[in-house]
């Protein structure tokens, strides 16, 4: 975890296009020594963030890990996998966008690891799979190990949430390439399900009931757009909203939520009735949807079944977003979808209210019928050519 910088490449260019310099360069004795703080790179900060970070990083391990922070890799014990007849492994690898800019405005950055593992991690809960590691990279244009060691907090309690090993991770500094005050966080994570347990296209068929489960606010999409109308409105960020009840940056800051325990926990009480989940990111609803759907269905979601949550609607207006923008760019109020047997439905959606997680019934799966006049159908989306899926009515704000 220590950073680590690349470097330029100094090896002497020969291609006729990039001829060699005609005069000598001057000597180093001149210049004086170069040393790779002078350059940028802090080896010592990286050393006391890695230190800093120790306590989170063992809190989240959890007891397959074997070794600590430090190593080149991270090691996981995976004897579990004898368990499952026919492990499927399943991998994802995402980011939190350009919601870290609110962050650093804010110094406010442990917030920054719980979207990041709810990014990464609820994706591989869409087909089944349980997550097993995590792994996480920060690139910071200086290392400041306090706030190293706050993103690491949050990735770390978001491991222990969703029972995620964090087995290990990187801190790199890039000075030049970010600001001194800026950085990125990307992860990854690898989870197992059983062969005859993927959930997706393959399961969902008509008489699904469609259920959408309630986001925590904007979580972490749409960030480009959330920042320029903040922008075009002049609003600091510490303005109170009163439709918020706190403060702009609050609000924005808002960590996405973990939903990985209960599906996995409505996969182990109902099982075979559960056919798809899909998660809510970037593209919206419609989009994410369509991804799980077979061809030959199309699903109708019902805007007016949930209300809209306040964050959207009072940036929509300040901003003058067409709702055909919205809701291809923010999730709307729901963060993610299951889609169930349709007789399952109301007990499906009990079990997630109880779990922590509200949730509604949205809408329904059909057989593809006619054109529909009144509705865009999204199809093909993220490279998918599968079903369609139709958002009818008005929102209700």
């Amino acid at each position: 975890m220590p950073p680590d910088d690349a470097g330029p490449n100094l090896a002497a260019p020969t291609s006729p296009a990039c001829p060699a310099p005609t005069s000598p360069a001057r000597p180093a004795s001149t210049l004086g020594p170069l040393t790779y703080a002078g350059a940028g790179v802090d080896v010592e900060a990286g050393d006391r963030a890695v230190e800093l970070m120790k306590a989170a990083v063992r809190r989240a391990a959890g007891p397959n890990v074997i070794g600590g922070a430090g190593g080149f890799a991270g090691l996981f014990d995976a004897r579990e996998l004898t368990r499952y007849r026919h492990p499927l492994l399943a991998s994802s690898t995402d980011g939190v966008g350009t919601k870290v800019a609110i962050a650093q405005a804010l110094g406010v950055h442990h917030t920054i690891g719980l979207d990041l593992v709810a990014m990464v991690v609820d994706d591989l809960v869409v087909c089944g799979a349980k997550p097993l590691v995590m792994t996480d990279y920060i690139a910071m244009g200086r290392v400041v190990p306090d706030k190293v060691a706050a993103i690491v907090q949050g990735i770390g309690e978001g491991c222990v949430r969703t029972g995620t090993a964090l087995v290990g991770g990187e801190t790199a500094e890039h000075p030049g390439l970010l600001g001194p005050d800026e950085y990125d966080v990307a992860g990854a994570a690898v989870g197992v399900v059983e062969a005859d347990a993927l959930l997706g296209p393959a399961r969902v068929r008509p008489g699904d009931a469609i259920l959408g489960i309630a986001a925590s606010g904007l979580h972490s999409n749409g960030y480009s757009l959330v920042r320029a109308i903040v922008a075009r409105a002049g609003w600091p960020l510490d303005r109170h909203i009163a439709e918020f009840g706190r403060a702009l940056g609050e609000e924005l800051l808002e960590p996405t939520a973990l939903y990985t325990r209960a599906c996995l926990d409505l996969l182990g009480t109902m099982g075979s009735d559960v056919h798809a989940f899909a998660h809510v990111t970037g593209g919206g609803l419609a989009a994410n949807l369509a991804r799980v759907l077979p061809k030959g269905c199309d699903a109708i979601v019902r805007r007016s079944a949930w209300t809209v949550p306040a964050v959207f609607a009072v940036l929509r207006d300040a901003g003058g977003v067409p709702w055909s923008d919205a809701e291809r760019t923010w999730n709307l109020g729901v963060g993610m979808v299951a889609v169930v047997a349709g007789s399952a439905a109301t007990d499906a959606a009990a079990r997630l209210a109880a779990a922590g997680h509200p949730t509604f019934e949205v809408g329904e799966v059909l057989p593809v019928g006619p054109s529909r006049s009144d509705a865009e159908l999204v199809q093909g989306t993220k490279g998918v050519q599968g079903g369609r899926v139709a958002l009818t009515g008005a929102y209700r704000t």
